[in-house]
């Protein structure tokens, strides 16, 4: 493990010391900066030989509103002699869920977070899996807010290759003869985007944006040789945890915030897709597009770019994303996102913290 540690870290660490800016192991560590930290930083975890020994359930969580009701909660138990590190501006905690080790950390918003996160949580320590978990929008109008959906495949629907106006489907796109680009996943058509028209003595307006397709992305698997790509757009999550799963269905959520409460109780479903990108949707009509498409449910920023970094060290995952908002709209319930928020963030965690005790 010792040697797993060092190749990667140093790999890293030639990236440029800059990157791994400050860090700091336990509460009353001292704050170093750049290449000194990093050296520090990669000694003490490398040396630590509690972490050599030990593995750990990876959880991945996109920011401290979504963590907040897993750290205030009797479920997770800090551990009292390393609760955490600090490392590349990350804070990595570790402790107990229902008797399980755990090392937990926040991404930030976003697709780039998430990877560097996953990326950085994988190399570190010894994780033997990893639950991503926090809130999202709703694609599907049978569903509701509070309910928690855990789906088996995972896409980036945010990586296009923006076809020139006046080609259509069946033209090639630009570097897809090399292998570059595909239009194997489909498209979505600018139909209502116009622009006037300048030529003279013409009130024609035509769709200048034309097409964008959907593209998979290049990926290199740590078993895989080295700078040869491959692609994936949906990747998979854990067979046995998604089997697992449906024994979550079922169970007893929260449906009320003081007085205020849901249409019905929320519900833990098993549904078939989900789909990221670095754009917040809050317009019915790409949601729309998108469960129509691709069949995806809950709508995120980050939980593709989990998968992606899992599938690329074939460590198994699993996603567990309660529905915050029908996104764009359209439901008495959406319109009150601001108040059943929190407690989708609860049911989020109530749900993987069920999972949790599955696997013990």
């Amino acid at each position: 493990m010792a040697s797993r540690f060092s190749l990667n870290l140093l790999l890293s660490l030639m990236i440029g010391a800059s990157f791994f800016s400050a860090c700091k192991i336990g509460v009353n560590a001292e704050v170093c900066t750049a290449e000194k930290c990093a050296m520090k930083g990669i000694n003490e975890i490398v040396n630590n030989k509690m972490l050599q020994k030990r593995s750990y359930l990876g959880l991945i969580v996109p920011n401290a509103y979504e963590m907040g009701p897993l750290l205030q909660s009797r479920s997770f138990v800090a551990d009292p002699s390393l609760p955490y590190i600090d490392f590349s501006g990350r804070r990595f905690r570790f402790g107990k869920v229902e008797n399980k080790n755990v090392v937990m950390v926040m991404t930030g918003l976003g697709m780039l977070n998430a990877g560097i996160v996953t990326e950085l949580l994988l190399s570190l320590f010894k994780v033997e899996s990893v639950l991503h978990f926090g809130i999202a929008g709703n694609a599907d109008s049978k569903l509701h807010v509070g309910d928690v959906v855990i789906p088996q495949y995972w896409s980036h629907t945010g990586l296009w290759n923006w076809q020139r106006y006046g080609a259509g489907p069946k033209d090639e796109l630009a570097l897809e003869s090399n292998g570059d680009y595909t239009r194997k996943f489909g498209y979505l058509n600018f139909s209502d985007y116009k622009t006037p028209n300048k030529a003279k003595n013409s009130t024609r307006s035509e769709n200048l944006l034309n097409n964008v397709w959907y593209q998979p992305e290049e990926i290199f698997p740590v078993d895989g040789t080295p700078e040869v790509r491959q692609h994936a757009f949906w990747v998979p999550v854990d067979k046995k945890y998604y089997a697992l799963a449906k024994k979550l269905e079922g169970m007893k959520l929260e449906g009320c915030v003081n007085s205020t409460c849901l249409q019905r109780p929320p519900i833990v479903v098993r549904v078939a897709r989900g789909c990221s990108a670095d754009t917040f949707v809050d317009n019915a009509a790409y949601r729309q597009f998108l469960r129509s498409k691709f069949n995806v449910t809950p709508l995120d920023m980050e939980s593709a770019a989990v998968a992606l970094v899992c599938l690329q060290h074939k460590t198994p995952f699993i996603t567990i994303r309660a529905l915050s908002d029908l996104a764009g709209g359209g439901s008495a319930e959406s319109n009150e996102a601001d108040v059943f928020a929190p407690l989708a963030a609860v049911n989020a965690v109530k749900v993987l913290v069920k999972f949790i005790t599955l696997l013990s």
